[in-house]
């Protein structure tokens, strides 16, 4: 086989490792710089795909290497994420190796963070037997997913509008998790920005989507993430009563 060929499994190991280096910074307290590293890692997840397409080397090792990937950048990355948040919200520090036990046994909340590799798991794997999501998605992406709480600590450090009020509440994080995790193993048909042609009439929801998340971005900036899911949801949902 071409050396070509094993480009796109290289670019997947190379979401893995901003994985891992997300989790690393993330149990350090620098959550602005773990959600960098799931972004990076996300920005690889899409290429992988791409170049194995180029390059005709589409197969089985591929799919089941994303998925042990996305599972760990997508699905206990951004846990720990929400769990430092949360422990945070619960005794105003990040929770580190000098804690004692007491902490782990008496702040019982950021525990439920771990819903999303739970949940990730459970979906990714539905997904690898799945025949039905060759145009569109059944269930919540993992990628969306972990976009939404990663744009949590951008959120707190440079928002200052709505969202980051009504975002930055214990309740409504843990909520959150439970409602996404939820909708990830879900049978809610999603629009996928996969397209077949360019014509108005058979991606117009995918049109609306990409157009209104541009511009949400540029006026909101992070604080748009949260809306944009939620826009994301709402057109899918149209959509699928549309046809």
């Amino acid at each position: 086989m071409s050396i070509f060929k094993h480009i796109p499994n290289l670019i997947t190991l190379g979401n893995l490792a901003f994985g891992i280096l997300a989790i690393l910074f993330a149990f350090g307290g620098n959550l602005t710089l773990a959600s960098t590293c799931i972004i990076l890692g996300a920005f690889l997840d899409f290429f992988d795909g791409f170049f194995a397409r180029l390059l005709k080397s589409s197969g089985e090792m591929g799919k089941q290497l994303d998925s042990l990937a996305d599972l760990i950048t997508f699905g206990l990355a951004p846990s720990i994420i929400v769990f430092q948040l949360l422990f945070f919200l619960e005794t105003e520090s990040y929770f580190t190796a000098t804690n004692n036990l007491n902490d782990y046994l008496t702040h019982y909340f950021p525990y439920i963070a771990f819903l999303i590799p739970l949940f990730s798991a459970y979906r990714l794997a539905k997904f690898n037997i799945d025949s039905r999501q060759s145009d569109s998605f059944i269930g919540l992406p993992t990628p969306a997913n972990a976009l939404f709480f990663i744009s949590i600590p951008f959120i707190v450090e440079y928002g200052e509008g709505f969202v980051y009020d009504l975002i930055y509440e214990k309740g409504v994080i843990v909520i959150s998790v439970i409602v996404l995790s939820l909708l990830m193993i879900s049978e809610l048909k999603l629009i996928s920005l996969k397209f077949k042609s360019t014509r108005w009439s058979e991606n117009k929801y995918r049109y609306i989507l990409i157009v209104t998340t541009v511009i949400l971005l540029l006026l909101l900036r992070f604080e748009a993430v949260p809306i944009i899911l939620i826009l994301y949801l709402i057109l899918s949902i149209i959509n699928k009563q549309v046809k």
